[in-house]
């Protein structure tokens, strides 16, 4: 879908800024560009809609080169997101969300509807639409800032650093949002980041760049365990390329099925007896096809008793889970930094099939990376139950 061929850029002073660069990115890939400050990833990122030209060498989309093309047309077509999200602040939430449509004519009732479905992908209240951004938190900004770039819908979306600044929790949050949209739409992403957790988590090949090269493009598996260079395996980090020994071990092997699960429409009076039931102090959320939606908890049941009637009147949406196909060593470290108890486990289609318990993720970290070398399988029959606990 995406070629560079032969693409340079060069400054004034002869300042190499891209050098000689090859590449070929395929219809609804997750692509991450990482590297050093001034190894060039932003500016041949830039080159893809325009906004940089190249000194050298062709960019080609759909086999039609792009300097062929009015730059405006085309970055209309591209969608864009950047790391303060550029939302227009004279502009109401719909008004921005639906800017490029108006620019392309839509009609009005096709850009209203087009608002209301953006708002829902990220799990937004529609009523949110007429408010104006200086009214929403960073991460809900940038959650409009993501759905604008598909309201138009772009297949080709870039996206430069766009959660540098925010908060680790809100950071790791709208990355599995963005990853969940992609694969759901089918969208086309070139991604550049400072940040190899975050190469490694969305990618589906990574572009490692230093000095204008690209030193290395390849998946983020066999990037941990071939390096290409020194510069890779130093960018990778020690800690990594530790953890990259080969282990097929998926969360779905791990998981517990003692999921606890209520549906918005129960009654507080309800979740309490199910809580009592079954000695837990949270309960996942979900529809009636068993999607999951949120969660709630005990100190918040306690303080919303005798103020609201339904679960759903509490239910808080910023749910962390992991998906049942998942390798268990691509999550383990994003599970225990966050000091849960347990962690939902959903499939393909976000219906919940499961939990991963903190006490048997911990035990299988000790004997795992700080054990002898005992593969994750391995660990995994000394310390599970042979059993389903409760959570």
């Amino acid at each position: 879908m995406i070629k560079l061929e032969n693409v340079s850029k060069i400054y004034k002073g002869n300042k190499i800024a891209v050098d000689n660069v090859n590449l070929s990115f395929n219809k609804g890939e997750f692509i991450c560009f990482i590297g050093t400050s001034g190894s060039g990833k932003t500016t041949l990122m830039r080159m893809i809609n325009r906004m940089t030209d190249p000194t050298e060498g062709s960019v080609l989309i759909n086999d039609k080169d792009i300097k062929l093309e009015n730059p405006v047309n085309l970055r209309r077509k591209i969608g864009y997101v950047i790391q303060n999200i550029g939302l227009m602040p004279h502009m109401t939430i719909r008004e921005n969300i639906t800017l490029v449509q108006k620019l392309l004519k839509v009609s009005s009732d096709e850009r209203n509807k087009t608002a209301e479905k953006m708002i829902r992908l990220v799990e937004l209240p529609i009523e949110m639409l007429d408010r104006y951004p200086s009214e929403l938190s960073g991460g809900q900004q940038q959650r409009i800032g993501v759905v604008r770039a598909l309201a138009a819908d772009q297949d080709i979306i870039l996206m430069d650093e766009p959660f540098g600044a925010l908060d680790p929790i809100t950071r790791e949050s709208l990355q599995d949002l963005v990853k969940d949209l992609q694969e759901r739409l089918g969208k086309t992403i070139i991604f550049v980041t400072h940040d190899m957790d975050e190469a490694l988590k969305l990618a589906n090949r990574i572009v490692v760049m230093s000095e204008g090269k690209a030193i290395q493009f390849d998946t983020p598996e066999h990037i941990l365990n071939h390096p290409a260079n020194e510069f890779v395996e130093e960018l990778l980090g020690e800690d990594r390329l530790l953890q990259a020994k080969p282990d097929k071990t998926k969360v779905s092997e791990v998981m517990l099925n003692t999921a606890v699960t209520i549906t918005p429409e129960k009654s507080l009076p309800e979740a309490i007896k199910l809580m009592r039931e079954k000695r837990v102090d949270t309960l996942l959320v979900t529809d009636n096809s068993n999607i999951l939606k949120g969660y709630i908890d005990v100190e918040t049941l306690n303080q919303k008793r005798g103020k609201v009637s339904s679960v759903g009147d509490i239910l808080n949406k910023e749910v962390f889970y992991v998906k049942q196909s998942a390798y268990l060593r691509d999550t383990l470290q994003r599970i225990l930094k966050r000091g849960v108890k347990y962690v939902p486990v959903v499939d393909e289609a976000s219906r919940v099939v499961g939990i991963l318990t903190r006490a048997s993720l911990v035990d299988i970290v000790y004997d795992v990376i700080w054990g002898d070398d005992q593969s994750i399988s391995d660990a995994i029959e000394s310390v599970m139950p042979s059993t389903d606990e409760e959570v």
